[in-house]
């Protein structure tokens, strides 16, 4: 996208030194929220977690990536942003367990082509047993909705039923009426499969098309679309280098199948706030 928001990413490239990182932020309050990965570090750096770069075990510099959405305002005050002790608050809340999802978190301001936005999570495990997931914030300039017949875009193992004309006539009004602005859709793609860096950045590349697949059209100038991929390196891709690159390219397409799963759970989960209403509550009809 045209707008991007964010924080530590030219460190991920392949070329660079840094090849662990300590957490990731996806967050709202456009630039001002990326304050919140200040929050995350000083958490860090607290329990003694970060790069080294001293002798002494507290001399740390956490590593810690940040995307933001725009949501500015949404909530009735401009100046109501995200800010390190939010950050603070996330790292103590965060765990294994699986995450709560919909109007939450970075999903708590975001807005799809007029309708609520939310964060959304979803994992799957492939034949290998590597297990892949992914968790996004859902804010794009574009659409989940097909105009064609109201049902959700990333909706491929066609879950939900499709939309009364009515409901159909409802999502299309909203998303007519949908104010164009600054957007923005963020998320994560996780694995335990042992990955290069380099093969690391091949998987948040791909995990795009699986936004592509939710989200049309996407990538425009008024978005700052970014997904980063974590690699806990558990559990090895395959033993040999034939079998590993068929392994991996089994990742890649799952990659881009959980994003998209992820942004549907977003828009599934989300609830309506203040102007905005969500799909379910538009076209309560496709969930029974």
């Amino acid at each position: 996208g045209g707008g991007p928001g964010t924080r530590e990413t030219d460190l991920l490239n392949p070329t660079t030194l840094i090849d662990r990182i300590d957490a990731v932020v996806l967050t709202g309050g456009s630039a001002y929220g990326l304050a919140a990965a200040n929050g995350v570090m000083e958490g860090l750096e607290a329990a003694g977690i970060g790069w080294p770069v001293g002798l002494e075990p507290h001399q740390v510099v956490p590593i810690v990536p940040a995307a933001v959405i725009f949501d500015l305002g949404r909530g009735g005050v401009f100046s109501n942003r995200p800010t390190h002790e939010f950050g603070l608050e996330a790292l103590a809340a965060a765990s294994g367990s699986q995450p709560a999802t919909g109007s939450v978190g970075g999903g708590t301001g975001a807005v799809c082509g007029g309708i609520k936005g939310g964060f959304g999570y979803s994992e799957i495990e492939l034949d290998s047993g590597v297990s892949v997931a992914a968790a996004v914030v859902v804010n794009a300039a574009g659409s989940v909705v097909n105009p064609a017949n109201g049902r959700l875009w990333a909706d491929r193992r066609q879950l939900l039923a499709t939309p009364s004309d009515d409901e159909r006539e409802v999502l299309a009004t909203a998303y007519a009426q949908a104010q164009r602005q600054a957007a923005t859709t963020i998320g994560v793609v996780m694995t335990d499969a042992t990955l290069t860096k380099a093969q690391a950045s091949k998987v948040a590349a791909v995990a795009h098309d699986g936004m592509a697949r939710a989200i049309r059209p996407v990538h425009s100038m008024f978005d700052g679309d970014t997904i980063f991929c974590l690699a806990s390196s558990h559990r090895p891709v395959a033993e040999d280098q034939i079998r590993s690159l068929f392994a991996f390219n089994a990742l890649l397409a799952a990659a881009a199948d959980v994003f998209a799963d992820a942004c549907l759970d977003g828009i599934l989960a989300a609830t309506g706030r203040g102007a905005w209403q969500s799909y379910t509550e538009l076209a309560p009809s496709v969930v029974g």
